[in-house]
Parts: C-alpha cells; sequence; structure tokens
C-alpha cells in the first residue's frame, strides 16, 4: 500500500483510497476488509505517484495525487430514531485546482441516504450500489457498445451485461474533466440521471472502481490506457481490407474467392472462414471433406500476400469428440439447476469455461492443434457474450463464481486465452476478431465488431455511434459487418444502396471487413446426402452488379491510400491509448455541437467523416467544428470550422473533410460521383 493511502473503518465497513497510476485513484469498499481483484486493473507502476501526499485534519483527510484529488469527510454520531452511534465517512473529487468533478451524495439529513449500499445475499456476496453527485451540464461518452443513436450518455441508462450486439464496458469519461472505471463484472445497472448518478452490481463482494482527471479526452484515455493495459501495435495485415460471408462451404471456395481478388488487382489482406467448417462444436479442427489440406490452403494465400482468419466459437457440442473430457475436467460453465445445456444452435451445447486457467489452455492446445500448427494466426472468437440460449444470467456458474457476479469478465478471458496461447507460442502480432469486450480486453488484441445486426439504414446509423462509445470507453479496435449481418439479398436495389452507403463507412473504420448473412442461401450436402449448415449467397465486391462493384472497387483502392495514415492511428492507440474511431467531442471539446452531432465522427485526429444514413438522400449538412479549416476531399474546397455546409452527396460519394490543410495528396480521391 502506498503510504499516501487513505484508510477508514466505521459500522463494520472498510473503505480504501489509493493512488493507482497517474492522476489516478482507486476506491474499495466492503462489508469487512476489502479484497484483491484483478479484473482489469493492472498494478501500476510506483514511480507514477511517488509525489501522491495524504492530509488529514481532523475529521478530514485530502488524497491528493497529480491532477486528481480525494476529499473524504467522516462523521461520527448519535442517531436519534435508533439511538445508536452511527459512523459515515463521504468522499468528493476534485481536480488539481480545486474544481469539483464529482462527490457521493449527501446523507440529506432526515433522508438518511446512503451513498454505498450492501444488501447481504445467499452464500455471502452483497447487492451493491454506489450513488453519485455530477456536475451541471455534464456530457458522456463511453460504456462499450448499446445499440443505440445516442452520442451524449447523460439521461441514458444501461445494462451492465452482455448480449449479442451489446458490450457493456464500464468505463465513462465526463466532458466535466475525469474518467471513471466501474472495476466490477458483475451483472447490475449504470444510470446517468439529471438528480445523481448511480452503479449497481447484483452480487459482489466489495465496490470497486477507478477514476483520473484529465485536461483533456486525449489525456484521460491515455491514463486509462496506463491503468489497463495499451492495445498491442495493429499488424500491416490489419490496416487493409478484410473479405468474409456466411460462410465460405470449402477450401476451394474460399481460395476462388482470394484468386479473384487477385486476379482483378483488388486489395485484399485478410480472408475469413467462418462458422460449421467443423465436424461439431467444440471439435475445433476442419471437417477433412471440405476442407482436406489447410496447409496448402495457407500456403497458397500466403503466396498471395492473404492472411486466413478462421471462426472458433466457445461452445462445445454433446457430441464433440472433446466434451467428455472437458466435462470430466471442469472446464465448462455450469447450470446451477436442471439439465445443463446453454445453447441449442447447431444442437445441445455447453460453453467453455474461459474464466478457468485450465480451460484457456486446453482450449488454446485444441486450437493449435486444429488451426495454429497449419499456420493459421487470426482467429474469430465469436459468441464472446456468450450467447447463452437465454440470457437469465442467474441460472449459470464460472470457475471463478456465479454469472451475475462475474459474468461480465468472460468476453475478456476469452480473448486472453487466445493471447495467452499465441504469445507463449512465439506469436507476436496478436489481433483476433471477438463479438464482446470488457475493460482490458484491449491488451489482449481484441478487435470488437458489433455483432448480428440487421440490414437496414436505422442500424447502420446505431453502428457508428457504437464505434464512437467503444474507442471512448478504451477499446480502439473496433469493425461491424459492412452491410449489416442479415436482412440483405444480392438482388434487391435497395439493399445495393445500404451496402454502398455502409462501404463507405467501413473505409473510415479501424478494420474494415465486409461480411453478411447475404439471401438467397445455398444448401450444403456431404458426399454421403447429409446435410451441413448452408452457405449464404455472394458477398463479393463483385456479387451485386457492375453499377455497385465500380463504386466498391473505388473505395477499397481509396482504403489502400489510408494505410499510412492508419497505421499512424493505430501506432496512436498502441503508445498513447488514442482512440481511432472518435466523436466531435475528443478533438473539440468545447465546440457547442460536438455533444448533439450523432451522424459524424472523425477519424483519428485530421479526417471527419459525415456518412449519408438515410435511403434515397443524395445531399446532407455537415457540422465543421470550430477551431480548424475544413477542406473537403471530394471537391477540395476549404472551409472555416464553427458553421454547417451543405454537401453533395450522390451515392457513390461520401463527405470526408481533411483538417488544417492535412492529407492533401487525397483530395480527389473521395469519388465525387
Amino acid at each position: 500500500m502506498h503510504a499516501a493511502t487513505l484508510v477508514w473503518r466505521g459500522d463494520g465497513e472498510t473503505l480504501v483510497v489509493e493512488p493507482w497510476g497517474r492522476d489516478s485513484v482507486r476506491v474499495r469498499s466492503a462489508l469487512g476488509d476489502v479484497v484483491d481483484a484483478d479484473w482489469a486493473l493492472l498494478v501500476p507502476d510506483p514511480e507514477a505517484h511517488v509525489g501522491a501526499t495524504l492530509a488529514v485534519d481532523g475529521a478530514t483527510a485530502t488524497l491528493t495525487n497529480g491532477r486528481i484529488r480525494v476529499v473524504a469527510t467522516a462523521t461520527s454520531g448519535k442517531d436519534w430514531q435508533t439511538g445508536a452511534v452511527v459512523h459515515d465517512c463521504r468522499l468528493a473529487f476534485e481536480d488539481a485546482d480545486g474544481r469539483p468533478l464529482f462527490s457521493e451524495v449527501p446523507s440529506g439529513g432526515a433522508l438518511k441516504v446512503r451513498a454505498r449500499t450492501y444488501r447481504p445475499l445467499p452464500g455471502g456476496g452483497v447487492r451493491a450500489g454506489l450513488a453519485l453527485q455530477s456536475p451541471d451540464g455534464e456530457h458522456l461518452a463511453g460504456m462499450g457498445q448499446y445499440q443505440q443513436d445516442l452520442v451524449d450518455l447523460k439521461g441514458c441508462t444501461l445494462e451492465l451485461a452482455h448480449r449479442n450486439s451489446q458490450a457493456s464496458v464500464p468505463f465513462v469519461r465526463s466532458s466535466a474533466g475525469y474518467g471513471f472505471l466501474w472495476h466490477n463484472p458483475a451483472v447490475g445497472r449504470a444510470t446517468f440521471a439529471a438528480n445523481r448518478t448511480e452503479w449497481t452490481a447484483e452480487s459482489c463482494r466489495q465496490l470497486d472502481y477507478w477514476v483520473t482527471a484529465g485536461e483533456t479526452p486525449a489525456a484521460i484515455s491515455s491514463r486509462y490506457a496506463e491503468a489497463t493495459g495499451h492495445a498491442p501495435m495493429m499488424p500491416e495485415h490489419g490496416l487493409g481490407f478484410w473479405q468474409c460471408k456466411l460462410r465460405y462451404s470449402s477450401q476451394e471456395e474460399l481460395l476462388t474467392v482470394a484468386r479473384e481478388h487477385v486476379r482483378r488487382g483488388l486489395p485484399l489482406d485478410v480472408i475469413v472462414a467462418d462458422f460449421f467448417h467443423w465436424p461439431h462444436m467444440g471439435d475445433f479442427r476442419f471437417e477433412d471433406e471440405f476442407w482436406p489440406d489447410p496447409a496448402a490452403m495457407v500456403a497458397e494465400l500466403r503466396e498471395l500476400d492473404v492472411e486466413l482468419m478462421v471462426s472458433v466459437w466457445p461452445q462445445v457440442s454433446l457430441e464433440s469428440e472433446n466434451f467428455a473430457e472437458m466435462a470430466r475436467r471442469n472446464l465448462l460453465a455450469r447450470t446451477n439447476r436442471g439439465i445443463d445445456v446453454q445453447m441449442w444452435f447447431g444442437g445441445p451445447s455447453r460453453f467453455v469455461d474461459v474464466t478457468n486457467p485450465a480451460a484457456r489452455a486446453y482450449l488454446w492446445d485444441r486450437c493449435r492443434e486444429g488451426y495454429a500448427r497449419h499456420g493459421i494466426r487470426l482467429f474469430w472468437l465469436d459468441e464472446a457474450e456468450p450467447e447463452f440460449g437465454v440470457y437469465d444470467l442467474d441460472a449459470y456458474r464460472y470457475h471463478a463464481g456465479q454469472a451475475l457476479e462475474v459474468g461480465n469478465l468472460y468476453p475478456q478471458a476469452f480473448s486472453r486465452a487466445f493471447w495467452e496461447g499465441q504469445t507463449a507460442d512465439g506469436e507476436t502480432d496478436v489481433v483476433n476478431l471477438v463479438r464482446c469486450a470488457w475493460a482490458g480486453s484491449q491488451r489482449y488484441g481484441a478487435l470488437v465488431w458489433s455483432g448480428d445486426i440487421h440490414s437496414d439504414f436505422p442500424t447502420l446509423r446505431r453502428q457508428v455511434v457504437a464505434g464512437v462509445h467503444m474507442g471512448a470507453a478504451g477499446i480502439p479496435w473496433f469493425t461491424t459487418d459492412i452491410g449489416g449481418f442479415g436482412g440483405g439479398r444480392t438482388d434487391d436495389p435497395a439493399f445495393h444502396e445500404l451496402l454502398v452507403r455502409w462501404f463507405q463507412v467501413g473505409t473510415f473504420l479501424p478494420v474494415m471487413r465486409l461480411h453478411g448473412d447475404r439471401a438467397p442461401a445455398s444448401p450444403v450436402r456431404a458426399a454421403d446426402g447429409s446435410e451441413r449448415n448452408p452457405t449464404g449467397a455472394g458477398n463479393e465486391l463483385w456479387s451485386f452488379g457492375e453499377p455497385v462493384y465500380d463504386v466498391l472497387e473505388r473505395y477499397v483502392h481509396l482504403r489502400e491510400e489510408l494505410r499510412d495514415y492508419t497505421r499512424d492511428l493505430m501506432a496512436a492507440a498502441h503508445t498513447d491509448g488514442q482512440p481511432v474511431m472518435r466523436g466531435l467531442a475528443h478533438e473539440f471539446p468545447d465546440d457547442r455541437h460536438a455533444w448533439d452531432v450523432a451522424d459524424e465522427y472523425l477519424y483519428g485526429p485530421s479526417l471527419l467523416v459525415a456518412p449519408v444514413l438515410e435511403a434515397g438522400a443524395t445531399s446532407r449538412a455537415v457540422w465543421l467544428p470550430a477551431g480548424a479549416t475544413w477542406t473537403s476531399l471530394v471537391t477540395g474546397e476549404v472551409h472555416e470550422g464553427g458553421r454547417w455546409v451543405d454537401v453533395a452527396a450522390p451515392l457513390a460519394t461520401i463527405p470526408v473533410f481533411a483538417r488544417d490543410g492535412a492529407l492533401t495528396h487525397l483530395v480527389g480521391r473521395v469519388p465525387a460521383a
């Protein structure tokens, strides 16, 4: 414990506030003693807070660590309604200049409001809550991915739980100058109301949170990365175009697509073999009939300068060759009561318990044998929430505890299983696509995508906001299924329009990846006549007709021209924790519209992207933040910031503006028509 650590005890409660990295503190409180928990926070470098101080003046103690100050006020007195002497301690958080950031709610006198609450549960845990007062006019970003289009989270209530297309990453960044991590993997809720902020955990052992203060959003993001881990450097094959569909049913089908990309001169960095390439879920290998020589497949792709990514699901079928051993060794999640089946898609199955280190090691051992030994380096970690057939989260338990208490840790541990295995085997360029994340996932090479979303314009709009909030929550690697996952037909002109608009957005995402379950599907049968999972319609650039292809081709080449810039953005994410996809407020926190505009974003510091997110639209209004000049990459026209501009946006065009003369070589490279 640091010498400046503040400890208070009273009425059976222990409260500990300690320096935890530069300009940051960690707060823990519990009935009884606090416990160590390394869910997401890393042990800080002691040099980061050598100047931290603790001053005690009677019933007030002040802990100062760089730009953050915590004032604890203790009280003791007689409660006249109960006749007992009661003890209390309330915390207030300030910046280095004494400006209030937020505080625990006051008692309200006769209201007897408690800021920290604990309701004991059977088994020794508690249902815990924290109530805070925040400044007037505060704006909030972060918290991961929720399917909504609100760029300012103030006024929202958010479930702290994962679902397919929902990733709860409980770090929020405030316009008031602080960042707050709810360091608790329990299922719960966060409410950012006008009168108070409330955090609740349905089951936990203690309250645990981390706070940092910073003068800018960039400074807050930097401190958060120091506390929970930096993303690795994105390898070169992560910077270009990724091709995927549901699903390539055979080795030859996949190779044919890669060869055609090369023949047409189309850039291609990664191609993906999606699900049900295996005999049974949980076999963690290719089915021989359809994928006869994986090593030869990987070798041919490498000659084409293309990497192969392979889907891995955490489900283990009751018919899998690995099920009996995994069940015997307690490597699978358990159902608390009744028949132990947790998912039925593709047949009854259970989930690998990746909170168990032995299960993580076993999973990688099987994937090494089934995939990595053939030269496969990239993995698609699907179903990572995990996607229980029914989200009755109190029905399940893991090695680390009940799902209500630790369930939000699962996607982080899933990414960790592959990171640990790959790095131990000597892999230095880890990037794995994963459908969910929690705090700290970024340090395990997690590229998060937004799940099984629908193919329509309102959903596209929500993905723009989701990417912004994921970046603010400390997950800089984000992508989405270009075109949406489900609902698109290759022969539908309305879908063609949506696909083009989504592809334009994808050009300016951290990773550009085309994926989806396109209709009409085609059946797949083995040589013996038995059915396999169907393969969707074509989802390649040339699958939608020549007019669509002509537009997509230009944008996939534009992505190549962005490679150097994208590499610089990934370096900033790696070294300084900066998001690649940013809300306007990240760069322009004082701009009057930065917290209102939900249909624009920044791709790094220098490109403002204003996609068309409505069917049939051929123009749109664009807000250009004050404090910069903005050059249209379509026309070359230069605009002063701090104003709205109306711009033409025919189907082939996405409005993009470069800041203060940056990237002038790209002027005219965004199609005008």
